[in-house]
């Protein structure tokens, strides 16, 4: 039992103190804030919040210390009701002041228009916030945490409380603030006026909404190219994925069920495009397809490939694996005994197949079209790579933003319809299931055999199944093999040089010389991946465990928000990020900081739902026995809970940094010179038709990925439910 129950406190009074003492207060420009550690005392930019604030004229800074020393009162409460009104009232005015202050005074002065009409120009303006300001904002939050504990929310515990409430600020901040000013942007005029009818003379016309029937068929704007492209995606791959799991769970041997795996890891350890980049070897102008079609019947290459015919087919591909994923684990789940008891009530496999596992199969399908309907809003390489002239929003969200045009405005009224369209099917979704319940793994064993699937059944899986894995690893063995020759479709000498160009070594005078062109984005995504894994993984699970062990008021608008990047295109996360972080108070833009924060919170949800699925197979009479023994509950994380979090904790991190390490959308925004991604220097050189130093980056990605995929598969196994498969030969029992 903690003797001092006011030890935690003093720690975070201190922390607020030193953040004003020894640490810059504002963000530094071209370098580390650590490098200016001696210039503290002194500078415009360099200098601690407390020279700040007394010499260098920013007065407001001192709303900060008058919270900490509010809170520091407390000190001298006792605990309880009376103490929470001090570290509230401390708590709150620091970190409302601070903020106020941040927003309302930028890099010009007044940041909006009726300050500077109220009270005249300022002479004194402020940058984005650095790390001084950042540690005395997380302080003052976590004693205003302090305060509601106090109060007797969150069950009077500290940590609950500052977790809940640091958790709720991070994702306010990085994801609720960003995506909300961005879709607010779409109603301001190019004069910066709010008005209602902007986002409709951006979107309102033709090339958006438009549907006109033309010799060649009919031609529709971007919105309704995406919209049918993305429900012809996902109705595809939940067939395509369900089918896959069905063969691999109900009908396939060892030997199927190896490369199913296989095909199931190959969308996390590639990049999006890499599919794209395949089939254009195969169906392109100079492809294969055509050179035969060429070369045996006269018939001129054309770019008929090129359009929604190639993206759509390069989606199927692509996202095909994910609804394999969600759908492999759904049968898997689906209880014998429940197929069994239906056969004895004399229903054949067939009637029990549609009558029993189809319906238990809802929640995964629906789970398979909402994944693949939002990837394929939100992918942009595979409509860049092989769209021609069919565009879509991601692509012309990309092209407003980073065009001769530039304007923001009309990036964010796209986004608008990127994200109705996303939270309308999510919407839907939740809607069918609705409160159903598909339970069919509980504590209670189950070592039933698995039905048989029907001859019928068997018979499409088998004629659909194979000939689609076929071509999946012909157009990846194409891909790879797009690296090895001088120039597909004109020079098939095998060569090096691509790899050469991309990642050559050479031996200078000064040692080894790293001369290859893509070394530099290579060693940058590693190293920004690197720094995001471990907290997306760690505030993913933290979430997790707030969601499965905790009650408290607001829960279910904390789930919603937590999980909200899920249903949140990364096209338009990316946008949200460069219209909110690139003026203060949160200056982030063009920095390798932002770009880690967006793999963190695009990737968050996969580490909240790898947790809260862990902590669903952990008994509650764990956290309570530990609890009973007084320990607080930081120490029952700790100690109890995440020992056995560790196969989860294992994925999360694994697939956030294969994830980091692949992903376009979200930040093709967000690239500078300095910053660039593996990604982003695959999709320039395909710009340049430079297909041969792309593809053979893309293998050197797939090579790197599929090692630690390996890894981690060895590391964590396979699930194991206890259940034998169908037609498995039962060992009879020894006699007793």
């Amino acid at each position: 039992m903690n003797k001092n129950p006011n030890k935690a406190l003093v720690w975070w009074l201190a922390a607020g103190l030193l953040a004003y003492l020894v640490v810059p207060w504002y963000a530094i420009q071209d370098t580390a804030w650590y490098s200016v550690l001696p210039q503290v005392w002194s500078g415009l930019e360099t200098a601690n919040g407390i020279v700040q604030a007394l010499a260098n004229g920013r007065a407001w800074l001192l709303v900060g210390l008058l919270g900490l020393g509010i809170a520091a009162v407390g000190l001298r409460v006792p605990v309880g009701r009376a103490q929470s009104h001090w570290l509230l009232a401390g708590g709150l005015i620091g970190l409302l002041g601070l903020l106020a202050s941040g927003f309302a005074i930028g890099a010009r002065g007044w940041s909006f228009e009726y300050l500077n009409a109220q009270f005249g120009e300022l002479a004194i303006n402020q940058f984005g916030i650095g790390i001084g300001a950042f540690a005395t904002l997380l302080a003052l939050t976590v004693i205003s945490a302090f305060g509601l504990a106090r109060r007797g929310y969150f069950k009077g515990d500290q940590f609950i409380a500052s977790a809940v409430v640091s958790c709720s600020a991070l994702l306010v901040l990085f994801i609720v603030f960003p995506v909300s000013k961005a879709l607010y942007g779409a109603f301001l005029t190019e004069d910066g006026i709010w008005s209602v009818t902007a986002i409709y003379e951006r979107i309102g016309n033709e090339r958006v909404w438009g549907l006109s029937c033309l010799a060649g068929g009919v031609r529709c704007g971007v919105a309704w190219n995406t919209l049918f492209l993305a429900l012809a995606s996902a109705a595809g791959t939940t067939v395509l994925g369900t089918m896959m799991a069905l063969l691999a769970e109900r009908s396939a041997g060892p030997r199927v069920q190896a490369p199913l795996r296989v095909v199931a890891l190959l969308p996390i350890i590639t990049p999006p495009f890499v599919v794209g980049l395949g089939l254009i070897l195969l169906f392109g102008r100079a492809g294969i397809v055509n050179q035969l079609l060429e070369y045996a019947f006269a018939i001129e290459p054309t770019r008929w490939f090129y359009g929604v015919l190639g993206v759509w087919i390069a989606q199927l591909f692509a996202f095909t694996p994910i609804a394999f994923m969600i759908m492999r684990g759904v049968v898997q789940g689906v209880a014998p005994s429940l197929e069994e008891a239906a056969q004895t009530l004399r229903a054949d496999r067939r009637q029990t197949f549609l009558t029993i596992t189809l319906p238990l199969l809802k929640p995964g399908l629906a789970n398979a079209f909402l994944v693949g309907f939002i990837e394929s809003i939100a992918d942009f390489g595979n409509p860049v790579v092989v769209g021609g002239q069919f565009s879509v929003l991601s692509t012309d969200i990309f092209f407003a933003i980073v065009g001769a045009q530039y304007d923001q405005g009309r990036a964010a009224s796209l986004a608008w319809i990127l994200t109705v369209f996303a939270l309308l099917v999510f919407a839907i979704q939740r809607g069918l299931l609705g409160k159903q319940s598909y339970t069919t793994v509980s504590g209670k064993g189950d070592a039933g055999i698995a039905m048989a699937l029907p001859d019928s059944v068997r018979r499409l899986l088998n004629a659909v199944v194979y000939p689609w894995l076929a071509f999946t690893v012909i157009v990846y063995l194409f891909a790879f093999a797009g690296g090895f020759v001088q120039t597909w479709g004109r020079d098939y000498t095998l060569t090096l040089t691509h790899f050469k160009t991309a990642f050559g070594l050479e031996w200078g005078q000064f040692g080894l010389i790293w001369a290859g062109t893509a070394w530099n984005s290579l060693f940058t995504t590693l190293k920004l991946a690197g720094i995001s894994a471990p907290m997306t993984a760690g505030v993913g699970l933290l979430i997790a465990y707030l969601l499965a062990r905790t009650e408290f008021k607001g829960r279910g608008l904390f789930e919603f928000v937590a999980l909200l990047a899920f249903a949140i295109p990364g096209t338009v996360l990316g946008v949200s990020y460069i219209l909110a972080f690139n003026v203060p108070p949160v200056e982030l833009t063009g920095t390798g900081l932002i770009i880690v924060l967006c793999f963190m919170f695009r990737n968050l949800p996969v580490g909240v739902r790898a947790g809260t699925a862990a902590f669903k197979q952990l008994d509650k009479s764990l956290d309570e026995a530990s609890l009973m023994l007084r320990a607080s509950a930081a120490q029952t994380l700790f100690h109890v809970v995440l020992p056995l979090l560790k196969p989860a904790l294992v994925a999360a991190l694994v697939y956030s940094f294969a994830r980091a390490m692949t992903t376009v959308s979200a930040v093709i925004f967000l690239v500078t010179a300095e910053n660039e991604l593996a990604t982003t220097y695959i999709i320039g050189r395909v710009g340049n038709g430079d297909y041969g130093v792309a593809l053979a980056y893309c293998t050197v990605l797939i090579i790197l990925m599929s090692l630690v995929i390996a890894l981690i598969q060895l590391l964590v196994g396979e699930r194991r439910l206890g259940r034998r498969k169908s037609g498995a030969l039962v060992a009879p029992l020894p006699a007793l």
